[in-house]
């Protein structure tokens, strides 16, 4: 809350102090503390990236070499990194867009937050909201790109409209097609990708021009990029990345060929748009002398889309997310600059430790906890029960008849990964319409429309090449992996398996683990109300979550 500073004071030789008089100086000095107050408390600027899973070249350097992030250059991101924190193991509450910000910003398990926790669908105006929060606590807010949703009302969490900063535009999302189109009418590609970078840096400028004298700012920008679609071959054309250069370095549930390759460096080309985008950010807080005084948190809402095993799946390539938050020197909070945060993080904690950082109260309603003291110390936190709790209910509304839902949950330890698919006669990716034996939808409908098959996973060329080689014996496997009917447990021991492609779960050798992995799973979602447990702990198809189509 900001006062109204009074008006000028009377002389100080008045000699009567009277009622009046007082009740000035009393404003003043409220006035004056709120100043002081809101100096002290830091500014932040989050980024948070669609559909951007864990792929920057500072994890090349913790995961050594052989996978793809030893093609890519995300400069910027690893500069965050290490001036800051470097989350190795950072997790998103649900793998698809509208559920994981609900999350986020409501520091909840997305199934804690009802209406909120499907794509398309209504926020639960009871759930807290961080952005608003900081609002309470005297932040000036903003934000540019995507917040929140799809869903209704507009950008709920941030307050609705009146806080959107798009002056400058809203095309840098789409880079490689914007690029790629004046690059073809003749313009530079450095020129063309300028006008990108001034796109993002003007929304950014924008916002801090109405900033108030002395305020405290939250800025959040979530450039979409990564999400799909791109330009086929921008990721050699616009970043220098070879396709081939992925030979041998694909996670193992793709197929390693040409057009796998590309689409995969079309996507981290994407990432490298991000990139500089994050460059702009920094550049310009530095330029303004903010940087110091600034909480930067950089993050994504789940793992690649269009792929196998991520977006929309709850193995570690859907559900693992980059997380690099740089602590300015003049925030009042220390950190050793370029300590790797390896403790198992949930993003739902993000909500509550901005709220911490900024001196705000913390809703009790939040799930989520403070990582301040992780921030100081990760000893502080650590602890041999670590586990992290995802989930997911549907992602594209009509995937399967009825529209019904592919309900999941899953708990993730440092040495393990347990599944629960609670109706597994259900098709994981979505039906698998107009697919039968000779009969196979075209290439560019397959690459372009979602809907037309397995509408859990976003259209692509990587899914229109397995589509189309479903029923080849060398790679009818990977088809099967990625599409076919899961068991009710699945368990993965992440020492020997970090893929999750061997499913231990019913192995007599792993019983005690699976048995004491489940009972942990239901305890947590039965002490956070999970609409999928009953009293019994029995599971029921119908849960109280409004929402268009929500279906059982």
């Amino acid at each position: 809350m900001y006062f109204t500073p009074p008006e000028e004071h009377e002389k100080a030789s008045q000699s009567v102090l009277t009622p009046r008089y007082f009740m000035k100086l009393v404003l003043t000095l409220l006035y004056s503390l709120c100043l002081v107050a809101n100096a002290a408390k830091p500014n932040i600027v989050f980024i948070f990236v669609d559909d951007w899973g864990r792929h920057a070249s500072a994890y090349a350097k913790l995961d050594g070499p052989g996978t793809a992030n030893d093609v890519l250059q995300t400069t910027h991101f690893d500069r965050v990194a290490a001036e800051g924190l470097l989350f190795r193991n950072a997790f998103v509450s649900s793998p698809s867009c509208t559920p994981c910000r609900s999350s986020l910003f409501s520091g909840k398990h997305f199934w804690e937050t009802g209406s909120a926790s499907i794509l398309w669908s209504n926020w639960d105006a009871s759930l807290p909201s961080f952005p608003m929060e900081l609002v309470g606590a005297g932040y000036h807010m903003g934000k540019s790109y995507k917040g929140w949703g799809p869903g209704k009302p507009y950008e709920a969490p941030f307050g609705g409209k009146a806080n959107d900063y798009q002056q400058a535009g809203g095309r840098f999302g789409n880079f490689s097609q914007y690029v790629t189109a004046k690059i073809r009418k003749g313009t530079e590609t450095e020129q063309a990708k300028q006008a990108l970078y001034d796109e993002f840096q003007g929304n950014f400028a924008a916002f801090l021009k109405d900033r108030p004298e002395g305020a405290p700012f939250f800025y959040y920008t979530g450039p979409t990029n990564t999400h799909r679609k791109w330009t086929k071959g921008s990721g050699k054309n616009l970043w220098g990345i070879d396709p081939d250069s992925l030979k041998g370095k694909l996670p193992p549930f793709l197929p390693d060929v040409a057009a796998v390759r590309q689409d995969f460096a079309d996507y981290l080309g994407e990432v490298m748009a991000v990139d500089a985008g994050i460059g702009v950010i920094y550049e310009h807080l530095l330029e303004i002398g903010e940087l110091e005084n600034t909480i930067l948190v950089i993050s994504g809402d789940h793992g690649a889309p269009g792929f196998p095993y991520g977006k929309t799946n709850l193995y570690d390539f859907g559900t693992r997310v980059p997380l690099a938050i740089r602590i300015g020197k003049n925030t009042g909070i220390t950190v050793e600059p370029g300590r790797v945060v390896d403790r198992l993080t949930s993003l739902i904690d993000i909500a509550p430790t901005l709220l911490d950082a900024a001196a705000a109260d913390i809703p009790e309603a939040m799930t989520g906890k403070s990582l301040l003291t992780v921030f100081a110390d990760e000893s502080l936190s650590q602890s041999d029960d670590e586990a992290v709790y995802i989930g997911r209910e549907r992602h594209f509304t009509s995937a399967r008849d009825g529209n019904v839902p592919y309900p999941q949950r899953a708990i993730r330890t440092k040495e393990f990964l347990f599944i629960m698919n609670f109706i597994p006669d259900r098709w994981p990716a979505g039906d698998p319409r107009n697919l039968s034996e000779g009969k196979t939808p075209p290439t560019d409908v397959l690459e372009n429309d979602t809907g037309i098959t397995l509408a859990d996973e976003d259209a692509g060329p990587t899914k229109a090449w397995l589509v189309e080689h479903r029923a080849d014996g060398e790679w009818e496997k990977y088809y099967d992996r990625a599409y076919g009917k899961r068991p009710a447990r699945e368990l993965y021991s992440l020492t020997d398996d970090p893929y999750n492609l061997t499913n231990l779960a019913g192995k007599q050798e792993m019983e005690i683990i699976q048995a004491s992995l489940e009972a942990r799973l239901l305890a947590e979602l039965k002490r956070t109300g999970d609409p999928r447990l009953t009293g019994d702990g029995q599971y029921y198809e119908k849960p109280p979550m409004a929402g268009p189509n929500t279906g059982r």
